[in-house]
This record gives structure tokens, C-alpha cells and sequence, in this order.
């Protein structure tokens, strides 16, 4: 989160749902009292003058949580946050909280439940929302409550509560549950829609009717029976005090639905293991039966979960701003992927040259400032990471004084910040259960923003002086004070009575948030996905130099889930999550209600883009499996900034080497003189990082290694097998291709092997072709980027019928089609100074390669500019006409024909070209 922070609300397009932030101090807080931890020590009480949890405008706050929540730590950062944390005095109840399918929003009079479906573009193009709109609201006849209040929650589950003295309502809702449950006194169930609900079925106690074109089915007691009087709807409860309601994927669903509609579910949680290089994770709810027998339920799936899910689905689908959600019958279903690697720093190889290294790692450990004036939480933090990074350099060319210094410069601060009455120190709020650091930055004090970005850089610099100093790292020593980090930002316990579990990670969404309150109409939101996997990559080294297998499995745990999740949703890795309408390759931030191409602090598309690649560290290796997704992304950046980066120019040749070594390092070489590096960057760390991958190649994410700690690159047909071994002893790491390594005690160890993409891997199983000269389709650009010639329209008019096309084509192609999946292009053209021109695509499919097209797909045309240079003609533009359906590739063909709708002129196709490609929906 690079400054300046000051979130200006035109970069957000959400000026209404933003409020100025109080800095201004509570009362004068209490003396504080030291709490010794190991060699450390917090404070119990806030520093004279600071702030704790406020509202908007100022004003103390504490938890909004019913009496039997009061003993349990309030998870903030969640997304439902605002019902205990009330950031603007005039709205008790809540603001917008997005569950998915289903979306709410508590009221006085109870909880509004909508169904966003259809996306809307704000904000000149760069936001893309499924804002809340209230179809109905679940209540109780006469409820009038002055607040709303969490009276429990798990996982990803929560129970909101109103009170008005004389009647009580509780609603259950979730990530993933199609059903609201709701138990009430003191009044009859109360129903009432946004418009006159269309009945479409009415058996007594169970009805389903129509909102907004969006399918509901309420559930009574049975013997009650559902009264429908213009747009309010109200039932008898009969002496019981529950019910329900359900969003259907269609009117014939509701008979599938009916019988989990007395299932209530009364618990969430998710168990994960990582064993051999595999994470698996488990998502369980609990329920209970308040009709009947049945024990199950229905679980909505989000892309990075179904992606990689091994249970059955059923056929019914709803839409969400994370891309189609797919239904599980069941209480659990369990995701299985390949570890995301990590390691310390990059091994060493003989490309680097040792005396352009020390050079640039001097700069830094003998600069007169190598903390560049950092006083706050994030500053500090940043700076620390900056350092720590340089120390495995340090030691790979045998520097052991300059090792040495970076490590005592490290130590130096951390321990001061590890020690309480200083001028910066960690503060433990009792009220809301939260170890915050002063002095603080963008609101981790008065909003408990971002604590997982600011704590995330102190334990990463922890686990590299803990990789060489063990002593310095025990309980007894400063690892007190790196644990009770962990605690607050990542806590593994649910029972723990002073910090809530894992507090900003949201095991179901797949990510972190970053707010503390979720005072916004769009929700929750969070902005640099890769400062959250930079805890998560922390936590794996931590317990990795600790022994805390068990700390380090859930670092791994959380960093493969949002490595997942970062792909989809911030970079739309597959093309099938950002709505066509968006018209970008990349999200800056991600909302409970979209994705924003923004930050909270300027429209620079050098940071937008970068601000989800900062720190790049050995922990940023899972960026490289999603290759052709890195340069979309790097290709958009250019397009948006006007050509290459200037600013932050070494961290995104850093990102482009995941994909691109070579081309990062030409980059570097022309380059890298009179730059300035980015805050938390250095020469020394940039040079090292793009000069090893260039000879290593970029990560091979199909091969896996025994230990978390564990990489395998992959470069012109040779792999390169990575390892670190925090241990005082020898170990052996298998790779998932059988390859084994014996790593020594605490060292890196490299071996070398066949494997590996080649030159020019084909023919693809699916995913993104590109065109190229000679009329090909191939997985890669390859070469040079060049341009085939559009025949002129001939002035007639050619709209819907290939007249002269430009064909490309690949045969004998496999892939099993992605349900719910569409073709996606980025087809650069240019049609010079002429004016009148349209260039038309279509894209055809022979699923089984035996001359027939089952599948046909022709796009509206594309109007060019008459200025010469690229434009970039995309699947937004809508399709005239499809023909045929989808089925699975065996030996199939797919074929592009390009050619001019209109115009009396040529223009040009760019081929060969990483910003020129069809992507399939097949994997």
C-alpha cells in the first residue's frame, strides 16, 4: 500500500459510500502497562494521544455484538464486518454485505436479500459493480429494531439479531448458501417485496414467486400458510419460531430445494492439510434439522473452489461478480491443489556477477538512511522487507560482513518495535481483542485496516533472521513477539480468547479483505492481493525456521487458496470472471461487489498494475503459473500508460520474468541506469532476481516438491530443481516427476534435469492461441510480432459473411469444454488514415476434426479510427450471430477469419504477438 494514501473518491467511483476518515485522538487513554513477551513487550494500553476504532467522525466504537458474543474476538476484516463495527453514526444496522449468490443489507425492520445479476459499468469504464438492490426484506410483523447486531458467526457464516422489546429476529447467511434461515418471536413471518411479486406456485406453506425477474421460495412451518397482499407477504408461524427463504436457479428448481429447507445451518468451517507437495482443504457446514429428518444442504461454489473441487455438482449455476457460481448437494465437498512454492530467495547460479552484486548491496547497507526515514507500521514494514531479502544474496557471495550488517540492521528495528514505552511499539486493545502497531498508517489504528499487509513484511524479515540466527527467533527470545504478530493477523485457533481466527482471511472468498469495518456500499475490499500473500509466504518461512510445521502448512494453505483466487478475480486469469463490458485484462482492487481497475490513491497504471505484484520475493513464485494471464496484464499496462513503465519500472520487469525471463532481462540491460527503485526494491535484489531467471527460466508450476520450501524452473527443455532446508540436518525432497534432491542443512540446493516446456509447445489442450503470419494458431506468439494485410470491403458490404478472410487455424486439438465458458479475443488492428473501415472476426469450432464446424461465432464488426496505430478489437463488441453448440475437443479444429466488413481500403492484423490472441473456453 505505497503512498500517498490520501483515497481520493473520483479514483473509486464510490464518492457516496465514502466518508473522511477521524484522526483526530479519543480521550486520553489510561497509563500504560508493559505485557513481557519472550525478550519483548507490548503495551496494554493505546500511547498517549493515538487512536483506537473510531467512527467516521471520530467517536470511540466498540463491538456491536449481542451479550452471548460479547467473550468471543470480533473476526473484523471480514465481509460482514459492518453489523459489529459501526464506522458511521447514522446507520446502526449494516451496510451492503455480499454473501454470493445472495447479497444483504440489515434494516430496521430486518435483513434486505437481493440477487444481483446483471453487471454495471461505473466510472468511466474502470469498475465493474453487481451492486445490492433489495428484492425483498426478510422480517417479522411490526419489527421496528433501532440496531443490528452479530450474535454468531464461523467461518464464513453469521447471524445477525434485532430487537425492538418485544420482537427478536435471527437470520443465518453465508458465502455459498442460496438459503436465508431465520428464527423470530413475537410476531408472524413478514415478507415484502420491491415490486408485486409474480406467484408461480403456492403449496400452502411453501411458496415461490418471481422479484425482478429473480426466482424465490419462502418456507413456513408446516401447517402455516403464506398470505400475499400486493407486495407484503406474511405467515403464521403456528407456534414454531422459524422459516426460510431460497433463491432458485429457476422455478423448477424449488422441488430440489424444498427438502434442505428445514436443514438450518448452524456452523462453517474449513480444515486444511498439505502433505507432499498437495493442499487439500475441506468446507463443512453443520446444521439442524428444525422439520423432519434431512441433515443436508446446498453449497454455491465460487470459481478458484469448483476449479478444483472433487466432488459431484449438480447442474444448477447462479451468477456472481466472481465469475458462475456451481451448486454441491451436500454439508462439504474438498478442493485439492498443488502446493504454491516458496523460498527464501533465489538460488544461486553463475550468472550473477559477484562484484556487480556487492556493489549494489552496498548501496544499501551503507546508506545513511537504509530505512529511508520509516516511522509507521508500513513504512517500517516495507523497508524491512527490503532489507531482509538482500541477506541471502549477501550470502551467496560469501559477504559475510555485509550479511552481517543487513542482519543487524533487521534485528535492530524489529527489536525496538518488539519492545513496549519506545517511540514506535504494538498496542493490545482489549475491547476489540487486536495488537495494533504505533504509530500507525491508513487507518490500522481507527479503522483496524491492513494490519495483514503492515505485519506480513515484519515476520517475512523475522523468518530470514530466524533462517540464520535460531537463537534470536525462540519463544523465550523475540519469536514471542513474532508469534503474537501471527495471532492477530493469522490465528490458526478458533479458541483463542484474545485474537479472532485467521482475522482478515476469508477462507470461503479464497482472500483476505483489507477493511476492518466494511463501511462501504460495495462492500469489503482489497486492494494489493500480493502484500496479503506476502504474510501468507512469511507465515510458510516462519514455521518453516521454527520447526511450526503446522504454522507453515497453513501459510501454504493460505497462499496456494489466494494464489487461486488473485488469478481469477484480480487478474481473470481464464477470461471468464471480468464481464465483457469491463474491457480490462486486470483489476487493481476487488470488492464485494466487483473489481475496480483503481487504487485507493491515484489512476497510474504503473501502480494499478503493480500494486498487485509488490513485494516480489520468493514468495511470489505462484504468479508464474498463469503465464499468458502476466502478459495480458503487462500488455494492458503499456496500452493504458502510453508505453513501458517508468516508475515502477523494476517491479514489473520482476513480474514479467515470471513469464518472459529473457524479455525482462533486455528490459533490465536497456534500462536499468537512472532508475529509482520502487520503495520497498533495490538495485541489488531487482539485478539478482531477473539475471537468475534468466538463466533459470520462469517457474514450472507442474511439478511440485515435497517441502513447501521447494521451486522447480524451467527453461528450453531443462528443469531446475530448487530446494531450502531450514533444518539442522540433510533431507531428501521428491518432485512430483519422481526427481529427489538432497538438500544440505540450512542451505539451497539446485540440481538440474530433462523436462520442461520447449521452444514452442503444441498442439495446446485448450487456453489462448494467437495468430500468426502464415495462417497459423499457435499456444505461443513466437518471434517477432508482425501483421497480415485485411483485403479491402471492395466498398460493399460484407457484415456477417467472410468476403476475402484472413484464416488461421490449429488441428488436432483436445480439451474438455468449460461449462458456462465463452471465446474471448484481443485482436490489435488498424486501419490507418482510412476512413469507413470495419474489420469482422469470426471464430469456428470442429470439435472432432472431421471437416464440419459445429460451433460458428461471428462478431460484430469493429469500426477503426482513421489515425494510424493499433486499436484493439475484443469480444465486447458483441456477437452478430452463433450457430451450433459446445462439446469437448478431440482432434478438433478451431479457426479465426478475419476480414473487412466495410470500407474501400486495407488495413492491417497484428500477428506473432503476445497482445494478439483467441482464447478458448477449454481446459
Amino acid at each position: 500500500m505505497p503512498a500517498p494514501r490520501t483515497r481520493p473518491a473520483a479514483v473509486l467511483v464510490l464518492a457516496a459510500a465514502l466518508a473522511a476518515v477521524g484522526l483526530g485522538p479519543a480521550a486520553p487513554p489510561a497509563a500504560a502497562a508493559t505485557v513481557p513477551v519472550g525478550a519483548g513487550s507490548h503495551s496494554d494500553t493505546r500511547p498517549p494521544g493515538t487512536s483506537g476504532p473510531t467512527t467516521a467522525t471520530g467517536t470511540p466504537v466498540t463491538p456491536k455484538v449481542t451479550a452471548a458474543a460479547r467473550d468471543k474476538p470480533v473476526p473484523t476484516n471480514d465481509w460482514w464486518s459492518s453489523l459489529a463495527f459501526q464506522r458511521y453514526g447514522d446507520n446502526p444496522w449494516s451496510t451492503p454485505m455480499y454473501g454470493h449468490p445472495l447479497t444483504y443489507q440489515a434494516v430496521s425492520g430486518g435483513l434486505e436479500v437481493g440477487y444481483p445479476t446483471t453487471p454495471a459499468i461505473v466510472g468511466d469504464g474502470r469498475q465493474y459493480e453487481y451492486p445490492h438492490r433489495r428484492d425483498l426484506t426478510l422480517g417479522l410483523t411490526g419489527l421496528n429494531s433501532p440496531d443490528t447486531k452479530a450474535d454468531s458467526w464461523s467461518d464464513w457464516t453469521v447471524t445477525p439479531y434485532w430487537s425492538d422489546g418485544s420482537r427478536t429476529l435471527r437470520t443465518t447467511i453465508g458465502h455459498g448458501l442460496p438459503f436465508v434461515y431465520a428464527q423470530g418471536t413475537g410476531g408472524s413471518a413478514r415478507i415484502t417485496t420491491a415490486t408485486a411479486p409474480a406467484v408461480f406456485a403456492d403449496q400452502g406453506n411453501v411458496l415461490g414467486i418471481t422479484v425482478a425477474g429473480h426466482h424465490y421460495a419462502l418456507f413456513a412451518p408446516t401447517g402455516s400458510d403464506w398470505n400475499v397482499s400486493g407486495s407484503t407477504l406474511t405467515a403464521d408461524l403456528g407456534g414454531k419460531d422459524y422459516f426460510s427463504l431460497a433463491v432458485l436457479p429457476d422455478t423448477g428448481a424449488l422441488a430440489a430445494y424444498r427438502p434442505y429447507a428445514y436443514s438450518f445451518v448452524t456452523g462453517s468451517a474449513v480444515e486444511w492439510d498439505y502433505t507432499g507437495g498437495t493442499v487439500r482443504a475441506t468446507y463443512r457446514l453443520t446444521t439442524e434439522a428444525r422439520e423432519g429428518t434431512e441433515r443436508g444442504t446446498l453449497q454455491a461454489l465460487y470459481r478458484h473452489q469448483w476449479l478444483h473441487v472433487q466432488d459431484p455438482l449438480t447442474a444448477y449455476t447462479y451468477a456472481s461478480p466472481r465469475g458462475t457460481m456451481k451448486v454441491r448437494r451436500g454439508t462439504s465437498f474438498t478442493t485439492v491443489q498443488k502446493a504454491a512454492p516458496v523460498l527464501p530467495g533465489l538460488p544461486p547460479t553463475g550468472a550473477v556477477d559477484s562484484a556487480r552484486l556487492r556493489g549494489y548491496l552496498s548501496e544499501v547497507a551503507d546508506s545513511a538512511d537504509p530505512f529511508s526515514g520509516a516511522v509507521d507500521t508500513y513504512w517500517t514494514g516495507k523497508a524491512l522487507g527490503k532489507l531482509a531479502q538482500l541477506v541471502p544474496l549477501a550470502d551467496q557471495i560469501g559477504e559475510d560482513a555485509l550479511r552481517g550488517k543487513l542482519l543487524a540492521l533487521v534485528k535492530g528495528r524489529l527489536q525496538e518495535w518488539f519492545t513496549a514505552g519506545g517511540p514506535s511499539e504494538f498496542s493490545y486493545d482489549r475491547t476489540w481483542r487486536t495488537l495494533t502497531g504505533y504509530p500507525a498508517s491508513y487507518g490500522s489504528d481507527t479503522e483496524l485496516n491492513d494490519h495483514h499487509f503492515h505485519y506480513g513484511y515484519y515476520v517475512y524479515a523475522a523468518a530470514v533472521v530466524a533462517q540464520y540466527d535460531p537463537a534470536w527467533a525462540a519463544e523465550s527470545a523475540w519469536g514471542g513477539m513474532v508469534g503474537t504478530l501471527v495471532r492477530d493477523t493469522a490465528n490458526p485457533s478458533r479458541t483463542d480468547a484474545a485474537y479472532p481466527f485467521l482475522r482478515g482471511f476469508d477462507v470461503y472468498a479464497g482472500h483476505s479483505w483489507a477493511s476492518g469495518h466494511q463501511g462501504f456500499a460495495a462492500g469489503n475490499n482489497q486492494e494489493s492481493s500480493s502484500e496479503s500473500t506476502n504474510l501468507s509466504a512469511a507465515l510458510v518461512l516462519w514455521g518453516s525456521a521454527t520447526g511450526d510445521t503446522a504454522l507453515r502448512d497453513l501459510g501454504t494453505y493460505l497462499l496456494t487458496t489466494e494464489g487461486e483466487a488473485i488469478a481469477q478475480y484480480w487478474f481473470d486469469a481464464d477470461q471468464q470472471v471480468f464481464p465483457a463490458s469491463f474491457g480490462h485484462d486486470t483489476a487493481g482492487m476487488v470488492w464485494g461487489s466487483g473489481a475496480a481497475y483503481a487504487t485507493w490513491w491515484t489512476a497510474n497504471p504503473e501502480e494499478i498494475h503493480g500494486i498487485n505484484v509488490l513485494p516480489v520475493t520468493g514468495g511470489s513464485l505462484h504468479l508464474g503459473g498463469r503465464k499468458e494471464a502476466i502478459r495480458r496484464n503487462l500488455a494492458e499496462m503499456e496500452r493504458e500508460n502510453g508505453g513501458p513503465a517508468v516508475e515502477w519500472r523494476d517491479l514489473l520487469w520482476e513480474f514479467r520474468s515470471l513469464a518472459d525471463p529473457s524479455a525482462a532481462k533486455s528490459r533490465w540491460d536497456a534500462g536499468h541506469s537512472g532508475y529509482t527503485p520502487e520503495a520497498g526494491e533495490s538495485r541489488a535484489h531487482t539485478y539478482h532476481w531477473i539475471t537468475t531467471l534468466d538463466a533459470l527460466g520462469a517457474p514450472d508450476p507442474s511439478v511440485t516438491g515435497s517441502v513447501p520450501t521447494s521451486a522447480v524452473f524451467a527453461k528450453g527443455g531443462t528443469r531446475t530443481y530448487a530446494a531450502h532446508n531450514h533444518g539442522p540436518t540433510a533431507r531428501t525432497v521428491t518432485f512430483s516427476d519422481g526427481r529427489t534432491l538432497t538438500v544440505p542443512a540450512r542451505s539451497t540446493a539446485t540440481a538440474t534435469g530433462p523436462g520442461g516446456p520447449g521452444p514452442d509447445p503444441e498442439p495446446p489442450t485448450g487456453g489462448t492461441l494467437h495468430p500468426r503470419t502464415g495462417g497459423a494458431l499457435a499456444a505461443t506468439a513466437g518471434g517477432a510480432p508482425g501483421s497480415d494485410t485485411v483485403p479491402s470491403a471492395g466498398g460493399a458490404n460484407h457484415d456477417g459473411t467472410p468476403h476475402r478472410p484472413l484464416v488461421y487455424e490449429i488441428r488436432g486439438v483436445d480439451g474438455t469444454y468449460r461449462p458456462g465458458g465463452s471465446t474471448a479475443f484481443r485482436l490489435p488492428v488498424d486501419g490507418g488514415t482510412a476512413v469507413a473501415l470495419g474489420q469482422q472476426a469470426r471464430i469456428s469450432y470442429d470439435l472432432t476434426g472431421d471437416g464440419t464446424f459445429d460451433r460458428v461465432e461471428t462478431y460484430h464488426y469493429f469500426a477503426t479510427d482513421p489515425v494510424a496505430g493499433w486499436e484493439e478489437y475484443h469480444q465486447g463488441r458483441g456477437l452478430k450471430s452463433a450457430t451450433g453448440t459446445w462439446g469437448d475437443l478431440r482432434g478438433g479444429t478451431v479457426r479465426l477469419e478475419v476480414w473487412s466488413a466495410i470500407g474501400n481500403a486495407d488495413a492491417r492484423l497484428r500477428t506473432g504477438a503476445e497482445d494478439s490472441a483467441v482464447v478458448i473456453p477449454y481446459g
